[in-house]
C-alpha cells in the first residue's frame, strides 16, 4: 500500500483562519486556537451590529426630522401623526433627506400637515 502524506487540507484551513484574523491584536492574529475563537466572536458582533445599524439610522432620521419640524413650530410626533392622517406615504429616510437638503420642499410638506 502506498504511503499517504496528510495535512494539506488542515494546513489550508489553518492558513485561511490566520488570514482572516490579520490585524487582530496579540496572539489572536497568529495562534490558531485564539484566532478561531476571535473569529467566532467577530462574526457574532458583526451580525448584531448589522442589526443595530438599522436602528441607529432610524434614530438619526428622527433627530433630523424633529429638528426641522420644531424650527417650523411643530413637534415630531404631531408631524408624523399628521402625515399618517393625511395618508402621505413618505418614510423617515426620505423625510430626513428632504429636511437636510431640500428645506423648501420639506417646509411645504410641514405646511400641508399643519393645514
Amino acid at each position: 500500500m502506498p504511503r499517504v502524506k496528510r495535512g494539506t487540507i488542515g494546513n489550508k484551513r489553518r492558513r485561511n483562519v490566520l488570514k482572516q484574523t490579520k490585524g487582530f491584536r496579540f496572539g489572536r492574529s497568529n495562534k490558531e486556537r485564539a484566532a478561531r475563537e476571535a473569529l467566532l466572536h467577530a462574526g457574532k458582533y458583526a451580525l448584531a451590529d448589522r442589526r443595530d445599524k438599522k436602528n441607529n439610522f432610524r434614530q438619526l432620521w428622527q433627530i433630523k426630522i424633529g429638528a426641522s419640524t420644531s424650527a417650523m413650530g411643530l413637534s415630531y410626533s404631531r408631524f408624523i401623526d399628521g402625515l399618517k392622517k393625511r395618508q402621505v406615504a413618505l418614510d423617515r429616510k426620505v423625510l430626513a433627506e428632504l429636511a437636510e437638503h431640500e428645506p423648501k420642499t420639506f417646509a411645504k410638506i410641514v405646511e400641508f400637515v399643519k393645514a
